[in-house]
């Protein structure tokens, strides 16, 4: 299968293409900005593999794609609040350019990679079957737009129900490839793991459900490989994770210190999330995902391969 990866220099899409040259015999295309600027193991990979790497003006309809995995977009909440508006355009702009190459290649398959904000500021309770997205309409504020962007992609995507569209709602994802300098939770956690220094959180609790290399990779399989459908799936792991208890399986595992100081100055691009997490499981009904890792355990056996490559 020929795969034209967009966004191929993001952390998950470099994971992904990491997996894929592992695990799978997929062809893959690499799409980025700046083809001369790919990082040193995205080059290796491609040059061990037969990977082409490309920058966007080389996409397009004379090429030979069996599926589109789009990954344009931004990770770290620090940037989202940066790009602000241009969130808008960014997704729209790269959505568009998978959209065109369908409409002149119907049996290409394409997994759009959205995001749990597509449910707006709906995280009191975790996400289920149920759930509806819920924006603030009269009173937008820039932590909306990220979420409301991958909405209007999915709105998109529903409204063309003859092409073979799915959405891969992404909620928390982490690797040993994630940086430390990255404005997320566990990045913080690596900090103080590198320098042995002791980690300040705030005393409220919050539940994720962190999806690791392996189960991304399994669901993306599986999608391939499953009848063409038009859908959107929500990302799991075998089961979320609170924050002091996470907390305290690395405290027993690694001896990270923390201690809990009260309010905490957080980058929060897409608003408060208290339970950021969903309970439904279509990925299994309509693609048999079944994941192998719970949020726990993958979190922790990608912080140890990280760990241990630095000593």
């Amino acid at each position: 299968m020929r795969l034209a990866i967009l966004g191929a220099s993001s952390h998950i899409a470099k994971d992904l293409v990491a997996s894929i040259a592992a695990h799978t015999a997929y062809a893959c295309t690499l799409f980025v900005r700046a083809p001369g600027a790919l990082d040193a193991e995205l080059q290796a990979i491609a040059a061990r593999k037969g990977f082409a790497v490309s920058d966007y003006a080389g996409f397009d309809a004379s090429r030979q794609f069996d599926a589109i995995i789009n990954f344009v977009g931004v990770g770290d909440p620090a940037r989202a609040v940066q790009m602000g508006k241009d969130i808008f355009t960014v997704t729209e702009q790269y959505d568009h350019l998978a959209l065109d190459y369908l409409r002149s290649h119907p049996a290409c398959r394409y997994i759009y990679l959205s995001s749990g904000a597509a449910y707006g500021s709906n995280f009191a309770a975790p996400i289920d079957e149920a759930s509806q997205a819920v924006f603030p309409i009269n009173a937008l504020r820039p932590q909306d737009w990220y979420g409301a962007a991958k909405f209007q992609a999915e709105c998109r995507h529903r409204a063309l129900p003859e092409a073979s569209i799915v959405d891969v709602r992404v909620f928390s994802y982490f690797s040993h490839r994630q940086a430390p300098q990255a404005r997320f939770f566990l990045s913080d956690i690596l900090r103080a793991l590198h320098s042995n220094s002791v980690l300040e959180v705030a005393r409220d609790d919050m539940l994720r459900d962190y999806l690791t290399p392996s189960d991304f990779l399994q669901l993306i399989d599986r999608i391939l490989q499953a009848p063409p459908c038009n859908a959107a799936v929500d990302c799991y792991s075998q089961a979320p994770v609170g924050k002091f208890e996470l907390l305290a399986a690395l405290g027993n595992t690694f001896g990270l210190q923390h201690s809990v100081v009260g309010d905490q100055a957080r980058v929060n691009a897409t608003g408060p999330k208290a339970h950021y997490y969903s309970l439904n499981r279509k990925a299994e009904h309509l693609f048999g995902y079944t994941p192998g890792d719970s949020s726990l355990s993958g979190v922790v056996r990608e912080i140890r391969q990280q760990l241990d490559a630095r000593d």
